[in-house]
């Protein structure tokens, strides 16, 4: 063990962070750039694109239980969680690369349907993103201690994420979607593969409570408080992923139509631009929030009324959007207001999700947890699309992602706390870190 991980430096969570931030640098691609690609190069109706993104959430349902389950048992390529962030990280790359070629795959294999292809590349990056994200987030509960230590993991992990994510998005505004992706299949393989390296992982983490700890009887799964946790982040991702895949509709038809005698190209490169600046405003203001904001908040009044107050905060910003935002600034604005509530979903749940489940079978339980976010994400590509289109509103996008983290609020309310935890001394000892 490096002495940087012995002592839990600052150095040790940012290397931590990176093999996630690898996995979201790739999401942010693929929310910049596929429904701008599906919709401006090759014509695909909204529905059309909600399909396609559905491809995603269904390999995450049987993708992350399954890996999650393998990991917690397996040990190769000297790690645990170690083999599945090497080969979820190659493959997202590859999948990445083929983004802006889907019709060059289609014209030569001779299939025939864009659809078909699209389908096919989008199922395959969830896939391999799925197949990393799992670990890249249960070996941050595995190599930190319960307790303040392991939310400052996930905190650190989500402001380093939303940086280069909010970067991802930049990237894109100013020098368009197709050099955001080949920067991202660098990002991605360089995150993934490099960083793992330098982290070494406890071989038996089912022996990692040992005398003056916490007893392992506190470590048992409590089911009824997960079953709270699912259904509410479940909601909060419901109305994300609405405003996700269907944003680009509310952008093309309020933000920047289309008027008489216009380019049509040029129209659609500022509409790709405007979804960069929205996303990178997301999150790069979002960076600021848990690191400096909402894990000094937690600490005074607890992760889960910090988090209420967060989810709560968003659903005002989106109907806040829905009424106020009519041109780019004001869309940017109510994107930052945006950010404080994304900074918490993507980051605050894995840390009260994870003190509530047997530390030995975390990758299984990260697995499980994805549920509530995929299950929500297939609703809004195969209802929301249909619902959207049916009532010929642009505004319907927010409305629902407003009502939806109002829901997410309120049921946050019934998640139990837990017992708090204070912070003693850690003296180092050359076994790691000894309370």
């Amino acid at each position: 063990m490096l002495p940087f991980q012995k002592i839990l430096s600052n150095f040790f969570y940012a290397i931590l962070s990176l093999p996630a931030t690898a996995m979201g640098f790739g999401l942010s691609v693929q929310i910049a750039a596929l429904s701008w690609i599906l919709r401006t190069q090759y014509g695909l109706d909204i529905h059309e694109i909600g399909i396609v993104w559905a491809a995603g959430p269904i390999a995450g349902i049987l993708g992350q239980p399954i890996v999650g389950l393998i990991s917690d048992k397996a040990w190769f390529w000297g790690g645990r969680r170690r083999p599945f962030i090497l080969i979820g990280g190659l493959l997202a790359g590859l999948a990445i690369f083929a983004l802006p070629h889907i019709g060059a795959i289609d014209s030569f294999l001779g299939i025939g349907s864009i659809m078909a292809v699209a389908i096919t590349i989008a199922l395959t990056l969830d896939l391999a993103i799925n197949i990393s994200f799992n670990p890249t987030r249960s070996i941050i509960a595995d190599v930190t201690p319960d307790g303040p230590p392991r939310t400052k993991g996930y905190t650190w992990m989500q402001s380093i994420s939303n940086l280069f994510g909010s970067l991802a998005y930049l990237v894109g505004a100013l020098f368009g979607n197709f050099i955001l992706i080949y920067v991202g299949v660098a990002v991605i393989l360089l995150f993934s593969i490099i960083p793992v390296f330098f982290i070494e992982e406890p071989r038996h983490l089912e022996e990692e409570a040992k005398e003056g700890d916490e007893p392992v009887k506190e470590t048992k799964t409590q089911w009824g408080e997960l079953w709270k946790i699912y259904i509410a982040h479940g909601f909060s991702w419901l109305g994300i992923q609405t405003m996700f895949i269907y944003a680009i509709i509310f952008i093309e038809k309020r933000i920047n139509p289309y008027s008489p005698g216009a380019d049509v190209a040029t129209t659609d490169l500022v509409t790709g631009q405007i979804i960069g600046w929205s996303f990178f405003l997301l999150n790069a203001v979002g960076a600021i929030w848990p690191i400096f904001v909402l894990e000094p908040i937690s600490r005074k009044i607890g992760r889960v009324k910090t988090h209420v107050m967060a989810v709560a905060m968003m659903a005002l910003g989106y109907f806040a959007i829905v009424f106020f935002a009519k041109n780019q600034i004001s869309l940017y604005v109510l994107m930052a207001f945006l950010s404080f509530g994304w900074a918490a979903v993507v980051s605050l749940p894995f840390a009260i999700m994870s003190e509530k489940v047997n530390r030995a079978r975390m990758g299984f339980f990260m697995g499980i947890f994805n549920l509530s976010v995929v299950l929500p994400q297939l609703v809004a590509s195969f209802v929301m699309g249909f619902v959207i289109k049916a009532l010929a509103d642009p505004r319907t996008v927010f409305i629902i992602s407003g009502i939806s983290l109002s829901i997410s609020a309120f049921l946050w309310i019934f998640v139990s706390e837990g017992k708090k935890k204070s912070v003693p001394e850690v003296e180092i000892q050359p076994q790691g870190i000894k309370h």
